[in-house]
């Protein structure tokens, strides 16, 4: 091979490079495939007395492990009502209890649930949720604060401690604690959709699974 040749072949190399490269550098994102939990973590992702936000009947399922003491579950209600809102009937949530910070987080979980047999748990779940930083506090929570931050949104006080301590209250505890294991969950908030995990977590990224969800369900 003569000099000029070999440089020429050089530059067409060259010139393949580049282009190959700038083929890779342009072309489109993979789109990540987010698979479902394996079977045997399936049934403990949802069960039937779970709470329900949202149409009962609805093709697309937010899951939500929640702890009502957690900042981040604070900050993510209104992102998921947005969610829901801009989706209509095709998308309900369901609630997940998950006392990561002991006592506080136990007994809020407690008063949901008797503001749920006084048919006020979304009101009571948004007043708890908004007066998190007085009754959540690291510190000593004052006692009897977060049963008076429900009353001002429609619970009966005087009925809910009886309710609070029912043996029902108690099953859906220690079922909750026993699938938050189950399922793998160590954080709050942790989201499922349809049974697929939101992998990488973000509001983006719950905002998108949930819309193909949705495609899907609509196709």
């Amino acid at each position: 091979m003569n000099r000029k040749t070999l440089v020429l072949s050089v530059l067409v190399l060259a010139l393949a490079g580049f282009a190959l490269a700038a083929w890779f550098a342009t072309r489109p994102a993979p789109v990540a495939q987010t698979a479902s939990v394996p079977a045997e973590q399936a049934e403990a992702l949802l069960r039937p007395y779970s709470p329900i936000l949202g149409p009962e009947q609805a093709p697309v399922t937010i899951v939500e492990f929640f702890d009502p003491a957690c900042e981040a579950c604070r900050a993510f209600y209104p992102v998921v009502k947005d969610i829901m809102a801009e989706h209509g009937d095709a998308v309900r949530l369901a609630i997940r209890y998950t006392p990561f910070h002991g006592e506080a987080s136990e007994e809020a979980i407690r008063v949901l649930e008797a503001a749920r047999m006084q048919d006020v748990y979304e009101p009571v779940l948004e007043a708890i949720l908004r007066e998190q930083p007085r009754w959540a506090s690291h510190g000593a929570p004052e006692p009897g604060l977060i049963l008076e931050v429900a009353a001002t949104a429609g619970l009966d006080a005087e009925a809910a401690e009886t309710q609070m301590m029912a043996p029902d209250v108690i099953g859906i505890l220690n079922q909750d604690r026993a699938d938050v294991e189950t399922v793998g969950v160590s954080g709050t908030p942790t989201f499922f959709v349809n049974g697929k995990p939101l992998d990488p977590f973000g509001e983006a990224q719950l905002r998108a699974l949930v819309a193909s969800e949705v495609a899907a369900a609509g196709s």
